[in-house]
């Protein structure tokens, strides 16, 4: 069996995924580039196959009716996409532990790109 692990900065928050991970995200919209610091990446796991361990650490911010965004307490690490009508829950790329064994596979919402930067990576791109 195949597991993943995970946590924030401070190692106050961390997960586990039990099985392989699906390709990532990238995500460029405004609220995911400004809860993050730059663009977002992602993957969306079954939350049963998800275990956090020290989830009184996180904060959990709504950023939209459907969605709530999970951080840590402490360091602020942006953490958990939860869109609270799926069966799923996102989990950031850049909290896992190496080896991923996984690439990323599409970018989404370029349309709101930063400017400061470009995509050249080749992958497939949506304007929204």
């Amino acid at each position: 069996m195949t597991f993943h692990k995970g946590s924030c900065l401070c190692g106050a928050v961390r997960f586990t995924v039990d099985g392989e991970l699906k390709p990532p995200d990238a995500c460029h919209c405004t609220i995911c580039r400004k809860s993050s610091g730059h663009y977002y990446s992602g993957t969306d796991i079954p939350r049963e196959r998800v275990t956090i361990e020290g989830g009184d650490n996180v904060t959990w911010y709504r950023s939209s009716e459907k969605v709530r965004r999970g951080f840590c307490k402490t360091c602020g690490s942006p953490m958990f996409f939860d869109p609270l009508q799926r069966d799923w829950i996102g989990l950031s790329m850049g909290a896992f532990e190496k080896p991923t064994d996984t690439k990323l596979a599409i970018h989404i919402f370029v349309a709101d790109k930063g400017d400061y930067y470009e995509i050249a990576d080749g992958l497939p791109q949506n304007q929204q």
